[in-house]
């Protein structure tokens, strides 16, 4: 049980409980799981609770917003639900194709579609210490061909082609979102990636060099194109360029 900080000027008032949600004690967070991303805590940040419920969120769960317009589900805007209304009380998550039970979600109920609330918080395009370029979001296979099997370059696993997923179009590198944010794997901030070692390949492939190459100046275009939108249109410009999975050709 989390006790609570006696200071209420604090103390939040959430749609999803119909309690005053006050202040955890910071060193007895550590123990608790939020109620809205089933997630524990595993850092001292701020956590809100009432505990005569054992109801818990983290602070950034607690800011989500109602309603959010999402571009994996354009048609319609989606809906913050404190827990699935379904009659099953549950629900597969069209994002991660995991199940979704206690926790919130964002939902369509028109076309019942339905998100983990971490899922739609997921980033456009991250870097990972497991490939060297930058991975953008994509909302399904990035194939064609629907017969098309394709595996995690991370974990091997066989992918669901209507998950959304990490990718690399220039190296065809995909990854789960669980696995691409996994704490296992190194996340790191889109300009920083981690130090190449001096020779990271004593027999290097001409070809692969060559595509290498390639990415390196593309990549630097990319960055060359996103200063200028945001110059130009401002900070909702920068994502328009990786809405659209990237793609090379090499003759």
């Amino acid at each position: 049980m989390g006790r609570q900080n006696q200071n209420t000027d604090e103390s939040k008032q959430h749609f999803s409980h119909p309690h005053v949600l006050k202040p955890v004690n910071p060193a007895e967070v550590e123990t608790l799981t939020c109620n809205a991303c089933e997630k524990p805590s595993n850092s001292n940040k701020p956590f809100y609770g009432c505990n005569s419920c054992q109801y818990f969120l983290h602070e950034n769960c607690s800011n989500a917003p109602r309603f959010l317009n999402h571009s994996s589900h354009p048609s319609h805007p989606l809906t913050l639900l404190p827990i699935p209304t379904y009659s099953s009380r549950s629900y597969t998550c069209n994002a991660c194709g995991s199940a979704g039970n206690i926790g919130s979600c964002f939902s369509c109920a028109c076309c019942e579609f339905d998100i983990h609330l971490q899922c739609a918080s997921c980033p456009s395009s991250l870097l990972v210490d497991k490939h060297p370029h930058q991975l953008g979001l994509l909302f399904g296979s990035p194939y064609q061909d629907k017969n098309t099997v394709y595996v995690c370059d991370i974990c091997n696993v066989i992918m669901n082609r209507e998950s959304w997923l990490y990718y690399c179009a220039g190296c065809d590198f995909a990854s789960h979102l669980q696995c691409a944010i996994s704490p296992e794997v190194g996340v790191f901030p889109r300009q920083q990636r981690p130090s190449p070692s001096p020779h990271p390949n004593p027999n290097p492939n001409p070809t692969v060099e060559t595509i290498n190459s390639v990415n390196e100046a593309h990549e630097q275009i990319l960055a060359a194109q996103l200063r200028a939108q945001i110059e130009a249109r401002g900070r909702e410009a920068a994502l328009d360029i990786f809405r659209t999975p990237r793609r090379y050709s090499y003759i």
